[in-house]
């Protein structure tokens, strides 16, 4: 971004930036996307517009990069109380498959395709430090349940489980796989998981 959005109006400049950005891919396409339209769309003049973004390339990774942080941030939430609530390793470890399967792979047809967008679109870098965050939160939480069942993480165990699952929702993404969104895939990634970090 040229420009951080400081004050209220101007983050909700971005928000409508990025709305108008999300309508265009979902209805019209990728390849539909320009700045041009977006600042139509959003009702913005283009040198609005290029005051907080020099091309559409940056509005989507500005767009991706936010929405990660905001997975990210409320699946720590997510094992923070998992852990501080001792809840059963199994149930928190569904929860954590569904939630990365609906923000990274599912959802009605529309949001996939900014789903897949985003898989072709980011930097390998914002992917490995994404994984590597959340490889160390879990690992935290998981040494946080204190359940004789599991195994004590390790980074080892951590480097293999997040990537595994996560090249797993990748792949069918960008296949646009029917079996995302369905019980059966979430089952298996549970198994998969609970396979690694079992005693």
């Amino acid at each position: 971004m040229r420009k951080l959005p400081m004050q209220a109006r101007s983050q909700r400049t971005i928000e409508t930036i990025f709305q108008a950005t999300a309508q265009i891919v979902e209805s019209e396409g990728e390849g539909a996307l320009t700045t041009n339209k977006v600042a139509k769309k959003a009702g913005f003049s283009i040198g609005t517009l290029y005051q907080y973004f020099p091309s559409k390339e940056a509005i989507l990774l500005a767009m991706i990069q936010r929405e990660r942080r905001r997975v990210l941030d409320g699946l720590h939430a997510m094992m923070k109380r998992a852990a501080d609530e001792q809840r059963e390793p199994r149930a928190v470890v569904r929860e954590l498959v569904h939630t990365l399967v609906e923000s990274f792979g599912s959802g009605p047809q529309l949001k996939r395709a900014m789903i897949r967008l985003a898989w072709r679109m980011d930097h390998h870098d914002n992917i490995t430090q994404a994984l590597r965050e959340a490889a160390e939160r879990n690992a935290f939480a998981l040494s946080r349940l204190k359940d004789p069942a599991l195994r004590p993480p390790t980074p080892e165990m951590m480097f293999v489980a997040t990537r595994a699952v996560m090249g797993v929702i990748r792949s069918a993404s960008l296949e646009d796989s029917p079996l995302l969104g369905t019980p059966e895939f979430e089952d298996e990634l549970v198994r998969l998981v609970m396979g690694m970090i079992s005693a």
